[in-house]
């Protein structure tokens, strides 16, 4: 049944004949329906994904540095374990989302993938941490590495179907917004916890050393990670739930192979109309930019504040370092609250464009406020700075699902867990890439440790600009991609009246 909605005009000049030869800005906003919002507590049981999602995240870069404190592994071994097993993920991430899509069970499409994925990473994640004791290096990093692929496969298993279930709980345009702002703040908090890790692996009063302790906590966060993982699982239910096996009946006499061969045929015309679809692609180059132009530079900012502020005074720079570190993500939730609010009022790109900018502030003023005469100033542009990324991951997830449903008025075919899957590659793929490009640009400004604070000018005034305008310029671009995105929110509605038409004739 197509859902009714309570049309406002935002100008009385919408309802005026406008003449051809004259530009004017209007816009049309729906309020959204009762019968499309997602019940509070259902917002949050979803948000339950996004903190699993991100306590995986968090623990296992934060703990892999036991393999070298507590084992004494070669820290560029350790490097290429961090590495090797996301290489993975550009396979893995569009399987399991093309497998998802595919999936017909009374359960639905995504539930039986995420209830599994929960357990099922929950466990490997416990036995990757029990580490003997007294073996060699090269026991320890085939152990870890080989452990590694099986957890990423279980992490995909979970996250891929997540993610896709996320685009289809609502088709409304606003509360799509809602559901992605509730599941960003509840997955800042992993971030809030993770910091505290290697003071609870190193504790004395509660383990003998940091390998026990890495032991330890593993099994606490694989119980957490399973009680909550499956929680999405259990008390929500997917708009497009078919409960009849796929239709198999062009194969069904046909041989085993045939039927492989189709599949894979379909798995790769799926990838490639997914990676062709130029709204999408937009969304994918504008998070690259804003949130790896964070990422290039993130170690620059430590640099900066020790090197330049207080002159190569590594704790008191340190301090400061933390200081700005938790007023940002402090003010991330803040800004999550504030983007989903603005967003409902002005529209998803409207918004993007206001936060971005305010970001592309912060990062200019670092320019400024990074001041050896006053050090506090470092801590003005951090919540601005916030801007950026607490709005990229409430709006991004969001726009996308108003992809999905441009793709299947223009293909028929409903392909979440592919968007999902590849968009949220591109952020892992471009994260590995800029972490990489950032020590060549460190390297570039001619940084020597073994001078601390007697780096030379020009380092200094290299790590200053790479630091504030990097990210700056890779946000204006963002914005100007964005800029000429398609889908706006009376485009979303023409889309999705079209759909609910099409699919009650069906």
């Amino acid at each position: 049944m197509i859902a009714l909605y309570r049309r406002r005009a935002k100008s009385a000049a919408l309802n005026q004949p406008i003449a051809e030869n004259k530009k004017m800005s209007t816009a049309t906003h729906y309020e959204t329906a009762p019968e499309d919002r997602i019940p509070f507590r259902l917002k949050l049981v979803y948000g339950c994904g996004a903190f699993v999602n991100n306590l995986l995240a968090a623990a296992i870069g934060g703990m892999i540095i036991v393999l070298n404190l507590g084992l004494g592994m070669n820290p560029a071994l350790v490097g290429l374990l961090a590495a090797l097993p996301r290489l993975t993920d550009a396979l893995t991430d569009p399987l399991m989302g093309y497998i998802s899509d595919q999936t017909r069970t009374r359960w639905g499409r995504r539930r039986p993938y995420i209830f599994a994925g929960a357990i099922a990473v929950g466990i490997v994640f416990a036995l990757l941490w029990q580490l003997p004791e007294g073996r060699t290096e090269s026991y320890y990093f085939w152990f870890f590495l080989i452990g590694s692929f099986f957890f990423y496969l279980a992490y995909t298993m979970f996250a891929t179907p997540w993610v896709a279930l996320g685009y289809e709980l609502t088709p409304d345009y606003h509360e799509r917004t809602r559901l992605m702002g509730t599941q960003n703040f509840i997955g800042q908090i992993p971030y809030m916890i993770a910091p505290y890790f290697l003071a609870i692996m190193t504790s004395e009063e509660w383990f003998p050393n940091m390998v026990e302790g890495a032991a330890g906590l593993s099994i606490l966060i694989a119980a957490v990670v399973i009680v909550v993982g499956i929680m999405p699982a259990i008390f929500l239910r997917e708009r497009f739930q078919d409960n009849t096996p796929a239709d198999d009946t062009a194969g069904a006499d046909k041989p085993a192979g045939n039927v492989v061969v189709r599949n894979m045929f379909d798995f790769f015309r799926g990838f490639l109309i997914t990676i062709r679809f130029t709204p999408f692609l937009k969304l994918c180059a504008a998070t690259f930019l804003v949130f790896n132009g964070f990422m290039m530079i993130a170690a620059f900012q430590s640099y900066v504040i020790i090197y330049y502020v207080f002159g190569g005074d590594t704790a008191a720079g340190a301090e400061f370092v933390g200081h700005s570190g938790l007023l940002g993500a402090f003010s991330t939730l803040f800004i999550i609250v504030f983007v989903t609010w603005l967003s409902t009022k002005i529209g998803k790109r409207r918004t993007f464009f206001i936060a971005t900018g305010v970001s592309v502030l912060g990062y200019v003023l670092k320019w400024f406020c990074y001041n050896p005469d006053n050090p506090w100033l470092v801590l003005i542009p951090a919540p601005l700075m916030a801007f950026g990324l607490g709005a990229l991951f409430t709006l991004m997830p969001s726009m996308v699902a108003d992809v999905v449903d441009m793709d299947e008025l223009e293909t028929g075919e409903r392909r979440e867990g592919m968007y999902g899957s590849i968009f949220w590659w591109v952020v892992k793929l471009g994260m590995a890439a800029a972490l990489a490009a950032g020590g060549y640009l460190l390297n570039a400004t001619g940084f020597d440790v073994a001078l601390g604070g007697d780096q030379t000018e020009r380092t200094i005034y290299l790590m200053r600009v790479f630091d504030a305008f990097i990210p700056a310029a890779a946000s204006v671009i963002a914005i100007l991609l964005i800029a000429s995105f398609s889908v706006t929110e009376e485009k979303a509605h023409q889309v999705r009246m079209q759909l609910e038409a099409r699919r009650g004739a069906a």
